[in-house]
């Protein structure tokens, strides 16, 4: 019986391996043809490796495609991506540990926006953005999705799972609200932080149509619209549209490579409740 176990597990191991050898390739693919030139792209037969290593179109999509520019809008909205994890945390916070008025009926209100697709109210906040003189801003590309239903339910859910005893005991020793929410809460919910930390970054770095519908100057594009402008104007230039993906593609893996440890530990967190 051991035996066969021990099998199973060489067996299923190396189907995985496989599997992940095989889901890996096209990354590489991608990530060394970005040093390639076009015409090895294009060739009859080509190889994996550069035949000579070129970072010209890196340099094209700085100098002459304002990826610069670009680059730095997604930025700064991932950035403002992360004030509204700490609101989706403050309010999760204050659904799990406070009392007030309607408390479980505007949780059920929050829930419910889960169930409205985000293409029914883009035009509406649109609209509505229009009207405040939003368009053309960060803080109009940011607002909408500031805070979400999933985000705040996460944290309301890790919370719950957090003794009011312990949160007391603080207060008792004249700690404040906001002292027990920074300075408490906050650090015993690092794996939750750390998975919402990588959807926001991801959410922020791969946003495309909403700032594509409220931004109609390229000066507020985002990297995937910018991404997208150079597969419509360079549809034949392969390298540049390689090396355009694998700057938006590496900086996730490198994200998700180094907080993947937090995830892990909030799923046996979350088992063993």
């Amino acid at each position: 019986m051991i035996n066969i176990d021990k099998k199973l597990k060489i067996t299923i191991g190396v189907v995985l391996g496989l599997w992940g050898l095989i889901t890996v390739i096209p990354f590489v693919w991608m990530i060394l043809s970005a040093f390639k030139t076009n015409p090895e792209i294009v060739a009859a037969q080509p190889n994996l490796l550069p035949n000579e290593w070129t970072l010209d179109n890196f340099r094209e999509l700085f100098q002459r495609l304002n990826f610069d520019v670009y680059l730095l809008n997604t930025v700064i909205i991932t950035v403002l991506g992360f004030v509204g994890l700490l609101l989706n945390a403050m309010a999760g916070f204050a659904f799990a540990h406070y009392e007030f008025k309607f408390k479980n009926f505007l949780f059920v209100l929050v829930l419910a926006t889960m169930m409205i697709p985000g293409q029914v109210t883009m035009i509406p906040v649109y609209l509505l953005l229009n009207q405040l003189g939003l368009t053309n801003t960060y803080l109009g590309i940011v607002l909408p999705g500031l805070t979400g239903a999933f985000g705040i339910f996460l944290f309301r859910q890790f919370f719950s799972s957090i003794s009011e005893e312990f949160f007391e005991a603080a207060r008792l020793d004249g700690a404040s609200d906001f002292y027990v929410f920074f300075r408490v809460a906050l650090p015993l919910s690092k794996p939750i932080i750390a998975v919402q930390g990588i959807l926001t970054f991801i959410g922020g770095w791969n946003s495309f149509l909403w700032p594509l519908i409220i931004a109609n100057d390229q000066r507020f594009y985002t990297l995937s619209v910018g991404l997208q402008l150079l597969q419509g104007q360079h549809g034949t230039n392969y390298a540049l549209q390689m090396a355009g993906a694998a700057f938006m593609v590496v900086p996730i893996l490198i994200i998700f490579i180094i907080f993947q440890k937090y995830i892990l530990t909030g799923f046996n967190i979350s088992g063993g409740k």
